[in-house]
């Protein structure tokens, strides 16, 4: 049954304010990809162009740059996938002491600040002796990609039946047919989305990536490097438009998953 109650006006201006305070930066970016002008942001811009979509995909260092976060996204992703999955699943039903406080450690590295996670990490390796590279990154970004896993995963499991389980292993079937036939059906959906969060918040990651990297560029210090050259501006914003894009698709299909679910 649907309330008939309608939002005021003051509340809708405040919600039309709200999207739009939200949503005006990347109107800026998507229009000063194609302007004219080489350096300056004058509004309107005098003409608009694609030329920049041209002189970016003749970019080789712009390739490297989206080559390694494609890898980084990727592998940190899988990481993240199978190891949020055994927390959840070791965490999800089970009752001992200290279960809430391990939790916590859990969802620790996406709750901190990204520059506390990144000196602790920088310092982790360099004790280590390990040197920076491109596992370095993946390590750091498996991080705080394993929270989103976890999260979706543990949540559904929460809500799965457990009789399901019971029934399974009292007909005999082991506990890997019963992960396969009973527990994986259940908790796909939750973990396609948490696997498509971990991939667009490892693509787009910044902070992590600079205490975590050697020599290497992803997309995103590619792009905050390139700031500092006036005239590659409008080719920076056409390759913003990549990662909004590679990262936007991600997220709606994770939160149609989730909205279905909840449904």
């Amino acid at each position: 049954m649907h309330s008939s109650t309608r939002a005021g006006w003051g509340v809708k201006l405040g919600a039309v304010g709200a999207f739009v305070f939200l949503h005006f930066p990347l109107l800026i970016i998507i229009l000063y990809a194609f302007t004219t002008e080489e350096a300056s942001f004058r509004f309107p811009p005098p003409g608009l162009t694609t030329q920049w979509i041209g002189e970016l995909f003749n970019r080789d260092d712009f390739w490297r740059a989206l080559g390694l976060s494609l890898q980084v996204a990727v592998i940190a992703t899988l990481l993240a996938l199978i190891l949020g999955t055994l927390i959840a699943l070791a965490l999800a039903r089970a009752n001992f002491f200290g279960r809430d406080s391990i939790s916590l450690l859990v969802i620790l590295p996406i709750a901190l600040p990204g520059i506390v996670s990144g000196i602790a990490l920088r310092s982790a390796v360099s004790i280590l002796g390990v040197p920076f590279s491109t596992w370095t990154i993946i390590l750091g970004h498996a991080t705080f990609c394993i929270v989103t896993v976890y999260n979706n995963t543990v949540a559904r499991l929460r809500r799965t039946a457990h009789s399901q389980v019971e029934a399974s292993m009292d007909l005999g079937a082991s506990s890997f047919q019963t992960f396969r036939y009973i527990i994986l059906p259940n908790i796909a959906t939750a973990l396609v989305a948490g696997g498509m969060l971990a991939f667009a918040l490892s693509f787009d990651e910044v902070i992590v990536t600079t205490f975590t990297a050697g020599n290497q560029q992803t997309l995103p210090i590619w792009i905050f490097s390139q700031l500092t050259r006036p005239r590659d501006r409008p080719v920076t914003n056409v390759a913003a438009l990549f990662v909004i894009a590679v990262t936007f698709i991600p997220i709606i299909l994770a939160h149609r998953l989730t909205r279905d679910q909840r449904d």
